[in-house]
């Protein structure tokens, strides 16, 4: 029966994972990239926009300024590349190694920074030479 019932489910509604990976949203301005929806990302990765934007720009290479309307980035930079950092942060510093939900937070213990995971209790020591 149960198979029945969820054959007749419409398409989409069988996810795998309620955390989805937002995108990143944007337009190359002269010799700029502005990622507009920086601190939305950051919001809804559950982490501070400081951490992100740090790690977006030792991982991008290039110098940035965060702005009331975005993130300004000091070179061109192709969307694909700035989506592939930022599931790069995620899968490092969001997500939890053990059961794979992102119900973690970062918590500095002296000069080790641990992932500690709300769901299942784990605990993870992270880099944090961001």
């Amino acid at each position: 029966m149960l198979e029945r019932g969820r054959e007749k489910l419409p398409e989409g509604t069988e996810r795998k994972s309620r955390f989805e990976v937002p995108k990143a949203r944007g337009h190359i301005q002269g010799a700029r990239t502005v990622w507009s929806n920086f601190k939305q990302i950051a919001q809804t990765l559950n982490r501070p926009e400081k951490h992100l934007l740090k790690f977006v720009l030792k991982e991008l290479a290039t110098p940035g300024e965060l702005h009331s309307k975005g993130l300004l980035l000091g070179a061109k930079i192709p969307a694909s590349k700035i989506n592939e950092k930022i599931q790069q942060y995620a899968d490092l510093f969001v997500t939890c190694p053990e059961c794979g939900k992102p119900d973690t937070k970062l918590i500095r213990d002296g000069s080790i920074t641990i992932m500690r995971c709300s769901a299942c209790g784990a605990r993870h020591s992270v880099n944090s030479k961001i």
